[in-house]
């Protein structure tokens, strides 16, 4: 899709701090003779006149039950503008930031992440003294204090300082020693449910043992469903157990249940609402931790993708852009996108053997240079949030979508008769025509502004192979450049805004770990004849709805267009079974089956 442009405040520098500072042995409430210790991690990007602040509390002692505020104090003349994810008050240079109703309880190694807005002018120094409910922090429990049980909650909270040793808990075993490349060398999960699935085709078999992602995308899929058309009995403690009997060294999950998921779609709603962050956090994110946190698994390299199609949205489908939601306005307004985001990496970055990586689109959606440097910020801004942007091991491209992975005979710097291929109707500006070298450039990109320099890229392939018969062997010899794109291109869709259940479309290259500079992976994340989305309306319990992008009679809308939707007929719910498509995907791969 190519939204109208839209520009974002650029940040001109960037501070992260740990706070660390002299303890006094204050009671915490709860309890007369409890443990006493707290840390804190604040995280600042700032411009020439104000600056966003994430900070990040991690209890140390006992149990808090009843309520906690942090507070601090400015040497200058920091002014709070606005908070979120805590109540920020601030009585001249005393600052106070109280937590929400639905967040009263800090367990014990547990943490609670707010962010706040703010102006300044002069200099910007950080606090250098945090109290937690009366208690400095300090990065430890006072000498003397009364010792605690472990928490079973596995969100210790990574530094926010480069220099800090990393957590260890029970359910961290060997911080500091994430592979560069958790796809290098290392066995994939086969997924037994979808393999089963993929044999029940005929010629199924021939891809059946291809690694491929466990979907997460409701509360239910922790555990496993029983009579779910879209979701396995398999949960998520289920496929770790599978994973460890067959000897694999990785296993990929899609988190995917933000609230008011997916704001500018229909087919892939979810079940929370726009404000429902607290059961995204309590019911959801906390339990995938939990289990992935398991000591038991430990051996495995655990790969999260992390909430496919939502930053971005708020970026190119937001008030005043072709197709704009009032819940893309709604999820943009109450930060639920960067805070929940934030949240998940917070919690599953702080797992020794996990590793994140970020949903970036793909560059038929934020290719545009109106879209692609906002893009990048927003989710800096949500690494940030996580209060520290090293909880981000990577990011992927083409998530269930079907963008070819090269366009040999289509590249932006292609001419025709005079006119740059950018000029064409399928191309229209964009910088870019394929995967490859969009996602290579989105990386450098992302480590530009602030990002690892160390992040991979994946790219998802299941889907874009584009072969057949219709693939062209070589570039068209039209002189007309609109006809010279479309003879020539890979990619066969009507509109590369089209994203549901493409007609035409090919598995693209198997999974292959490093198989270009700055990719991790090629990776098949939608498994392959999974749908996108129902091509009618299906009443269900999953809360899916019907997006007519899904109709192959729809004639389509701004964002693709006004272009037919190039949908397959007879698609069940986003998730479900689809053997049709996988046929088709099949007999279109490339490279060919």
């Amino acid at each position: 899709m190519r939204p109208i442009p839209t520009r974002a405040r650029a940040l001109t520098a960037a501070a992260a701090v740990s706070i660390v500072a002299g303890a006094g042995a204050v009671a915490v409430a709860g309890s007369a003779s409890a443990a006493a210790g707290c840390r804190v991690d604040y995280a600042v990007n700032q411009w020439s006149s104000g600056f966003t602040a994430n900070v990040t509390v991690t209890n140390l002692g006992d149990p808090i039950s009843g309520g906690w505020n942090l507070k601090w104090a400015y040497a200058g003349n920091q002014t709070v503008t606005q908070g979120w994810s805590a109540t920020v008050s601030q009585s001249g240079q005393n600052v106070t930031a109280t937590n929400p109703s639905w967040a009263a309880s800090l367990a014990t190694n547990g943490t609670a992440n707010f962010g706040f807005n703010a102006n300044y002018s002069g200099t910007n120094a950080a606090p250098t003294s945090f109290s937690l409910n009366g208690v400095v922090c300090n990065g430890s429990v006072p000498s003397g204090s009364p010792s605690t049980s472990p928490s079973s909650s596995p969100s210790t909270s990574p530094s926010s300082s480069p220099s800090s040793s990393p957590s260890t808990s029970p359910s961290n075993p060997n911080p500091g020693t994430k592979a560069d490349n958790p796809y290098a060398g290392a066995k994939g999960y086969v997924n037994p449910e979808w393999k089963a699935k993929a044999e029940s085709v005929t010629g199924g078999s021939r891809v059946s043992n291809n690694p491929t992602a466990v979907w997460l995308d409701r509360i239910a899929a922790i555990n496993g469903t029983t009579g779910s058309s879209s979701n396995g009995s398999m949960g998520v403690r289920d496929h770790l157990d599978a994973a460890l009997a067959q000897g694999a060294g990785y296993i990929q999950f899609v988190i995917y249940n933000l609230p008011g998921r997916d704001c500018a779609a229909l087919a892939s709603n979810g079940e929370l609402g726009p404000n429902e962050l607290p059961r995204y956090k309590s019911e959801y994110i906390d339990p995938i931790a939990a289990i992935q946190g398991d000591a038991k698994y430990a051996s495995l390299r655990i790969i999260n993708i992390v909430e496919i199609d939502s930053l971005p949205n708020l970026v190119t489908n937001t008030s005043g852009q072709p197709g704009g939601t009032a819940t893309c306005d709604t999820m943009k307004a109450n930060g639920g996108y960067v805070q929940g985001i934030g949240y998940a990496l917070q919690k599953l970055g702080a797992l020794g053997n996990v590793y994140n990586y970020v949903d970036a689109a793909h560059h038929g959606w934020i290719g545009w240079d109106s879209n692609f440097g906002p893009t990048a910020d927003i989710m800096l801004q949500a690494a940030q949030a996580s209060g520290n942007v090293k909880n981000v091991h990577g990011f992927i491209t083409n998530t269930a979508n079907y963008s070819a992975l090269r366009e040999p005979f289509v590249q932006p710097t292609t001419t025709v008769n005079g006119q740059s291929v950018r000029q064409s109707k399928w191309v229209d500006w964009n910088q870019y025509t394929d995967e490859l070298s969009f996602a290579q450039a989105f990386r450098n990109k992302l480590v530009s502004i602030g990002f690892d320099s160390g992040i991979g890229m994946l790219i998802d392939t299941s889907r874009n192979g584009w072969g057949g018969s219709g693939r062209p062997a070589a570039a068209s010899t039209s002189t007309d450049v609109n006809t010279f794109v479309n003879e020539s291109r890979i990619d066969r869709r009507i509109h590369a805004g089209n994203w549901c259940n493409q007609a035409g479309a090919g598995l693209g290259e198997r999974p292959t770990a490093a198989p270009a500079a700055g990719i991790d992976a090629y990776v098949w994340v939608k498994p392959p004849g999974e749908s996108d989305g129902s091509s009618t309306l299906i009443p269900n319990d999953e809360g899916k709805g019907f997006d007519r992008m899904c109709d192959p009679t729809y004639t389509g809308n701004a964002r693709n267009g006004n272009s037919m939707s190039g949908a397959l007929a007879g698609a069940p719910i986003s998730g479900a079974w689809f053997p049709a498509q996988f046929a088709e995907l099949m007999a279109n791969a490339y490279p060919a089956l």
